[in-house]
């Protein structure tokens, strides 16, 4: 119970590892805002909780909209007074390399995957603050980091992700505001099953390329995340931590 009594907010909650973060945080304690543009599947979640006897309630916005943003944390702050983690997990993969892509594709990986994590944490610092501190935990890739063929839309943002989070984490370490970041392999999640099917490549076939033996699965993110955002992880501040089976660079 590592978040009894505290509040934690993740978005693109809807989605595999957004709901398996929700969960968790669920599991040990938290009051779970559940906050993704899919307002049905945001229910969905925060009714999966509820009935395994956990605390969340869903908040549906399009956080690719600034107003989007500040009206997730507004909300929050008026119904519980309090953030104590921000999950910026919400992302979007337009695949393609530079000349199959359209504006369109490129505008919206920058207003999701980064963006939106500007405005959310410029609308959350100051209430972390104000109450002595707080974690928050973005979602990266490892593409972010090394960059795969054919999604530089997608790389370019998670890379944008990963230096948010260290220039954050040294702008508010001494605020006692922790941001860290995951940074996630080839994890099984139906936005992955997608890319799969386009591909004409399987399951079976990505497996094979993780010396691991197999790709990972959201609740092995969501636990890491849990452990960042805790305060077992009370001197991790402005790291990006793989999470990939010892997956090589492609």
């Amino acid at each position: 119970m590592r978040f009894d009594g505290k509040v934690v907010v993740v978005t693109g909650a809807a989605g595999g590892i957004g709901g398996a973060i929700c969960q968790r945080f669920a599991s040990e304690g938290a009051r779970v805002v559940v906050t993704d543009v899919n307002a049905e599947g945001a229910e969905a979640t925060a009714a999966a909780i509820r009935d395994a006897g956990g605390v969340a309630r869903a908040f549906a916005a399009d956080i690719g909209a600034a107003a989007g943003c500040r009206a997730v944390i507004a909300d929050v702050m008026a119904a519980e007074g309090r953030i104590d983690v921000l999950c910026n997990n919400a992302g979007v993969n337009r695949r393609g390399n530079l000349l199959a892509l359209t504006p369109d594709d490129w505008d919206l990986s920058f207003a999701i995957n980064i963006d939106a994590m500007f405005h959310l944490c410029q609308a959350a610092l100051p209430h972390m603050i104000a109450a002595g501190g707080g974690a928050i935990v973005n979602t990266a890739s490892q593409w972010g980091l090394h960059p795969a063929p054919n999604h530089i839309a997608y790389n370019v943002t998670k890379a944008a992700v990963a230096s948010f989070t260290q220039n954050l984490a040294r702008d508010y370490a001494a605020q006692k505001v922790r941001v860290n970041a995951v940074c996630p392999g080839e994890i099984h999640t139906p936005m992955l099953e997608a890319g799969v099917k386009r591909s004409g490549r399987t399951i079976a076939d990505l497996d094979k390329m993780v010396p691991y033996g197999r790709i990972g699965r959201p609740d092995e993110v969501a636990a890491l995340v849990a452990f960042l955002a805790s305060d077992e992880a009370a001197f991790m501040c402005g790291s990006l931590v793989e999470i990939t089976g010892a997956q090589a660079v492609y």
